[in-house]
Formats: C-alpha cells, structure tokens, sequence
C-alpha cells in the first residue's frame, strides 16, 4: 500500500512541476513578446487565454512579485477588468500572496546572492535605511504591505533574510495584502473602462 501512494505522490510531484515549467514557459514567451509592456497589452494577453484566463493571471501575479516585470497593481486593474473587481481581487490577493511567501523562501534558502541579483544595490540600501530607521520591523512591514503604491516586494525578499519568524510574515501578508488590492480592483472598476 505504501509503495502506490508513493507511485501516486510521485506522478503528483512530477505534474506540479510540469504545469509549472508549462506557465513559466506561456508567461516567459508572453514577456518576450511584449504582451507586458501596458496595461493594455497584459489585458488583451490574459484575454486571449479563455477559460484559462484567470489561472494565467494568478501565475503571473505570483511571478511578477519575485520577478517584477510590471507593478503588481497592473495586473490588480487587468482582472477587475477581465473578470470583475470580486473574482479580479479573489485572483490577485491569492497568486500576490503566494508571490510574496515564495520571495520570503527564496531569500531564506539562497540569501543575499539571490536578493542582490534581483534588487539593484542602492534600492536595498535605501530601504535598509528606512528598515533600520524604524522602531519595529514588523509594524515597518505591515504598514508598508498595507498601503498601496508601496513597492513591498523587496519586503518580502528582506524578510527572508532578517530573523522574521515564517508564521509571522505569512500571517503579515495575509492580514496586510488584500486592502490595496482591493484599493486597485475597486479604483479599476469605477475608473478604468
């Protein structure tokens, strides 16, 4: 009995990771392509997706939190667009928060080498300045998840690196993440034809 559920964890194994290289693969050529380039172009690129349309854009927010290819309120507008400011927010606040966990992992397992490779110098040093001037780190990180036009995806990275506890940061995130991308769904839904 052992050995089929092994069998079968496995082939689940190895299908995750397919379906993952498949989506790095649409969303690299997407890139490539310049279907990121606006607002306009990421909308008419998850479009053509279909039915599939609202997996393409939770990948993508998870992608562009570790690899920012756009900002993220980007493809926050792109799916209150597509599908609605309910099941646009839905998409986003769940591929931004696991973007964000993933980037906190990544920075713990490879470290500074990774981070530096990701984040220009002098945007690190700038907000170390900011992380070290503040009183407390956690309130610095909430705050900062919290508000809108916050670029907090280096936060997320940094927190990998500082002795921020894993359920501390990913309850941080799940508390703090979704009033902008809430802000962003219902600003696109009045605003953004």
């Amino acid at each position: 009995m052992k050995a089929k559920e092994s069998i079968i964890k496995t082939i689940l194994i190895a299908l995750t990771c397919v379906l993952i290289a498949l989506m790095v693969v649409v969303l690299l050529k997407g890139w490539i392509d310049g279907d990121f380039d606006s607002f306009e172009t990421l909308r008419d690129y998850i479009g053509s997706f279909g039915a599939w349309g609202p997996v393409v854009l939770m990948v993508f927010q998870t992608f562009q939190v570790v690899l920012p290819v756009l900002p993220g309120f980007t493809g926050c507008i792109v799916g209150a667009a597509l599908f609605g400011p309910v099941v646009g927010f839905v998409i986003s606040y769940i591929g931004m928060c696991a973007g964000s966990v993933a980037a906190y992992y990544l920075a713990r397992k490879y470290g500074i080498k990774l981070v530096s490779k990701l984040v220009k110098m002098e945007k690190y040093e700038r907000w170390i300045a900011r992380i070290n001037a503040s009183k407390s780190y956690t309130v610095f990180l909430l705050a900062c998840i919290v508000l809108p036009a916050v670029p907090d995806d280096f936060l997320c990275f940094f927190s990998g690196l500082v002795d921020m506890p894993p359920k501390k940061f990913i309850s941080i995130i799940l508390v703090g993440k979704p009033w902008c991308i809430l802000a962003y769904c219902i600003f696109s839904a009045y605003f953004i034809p």
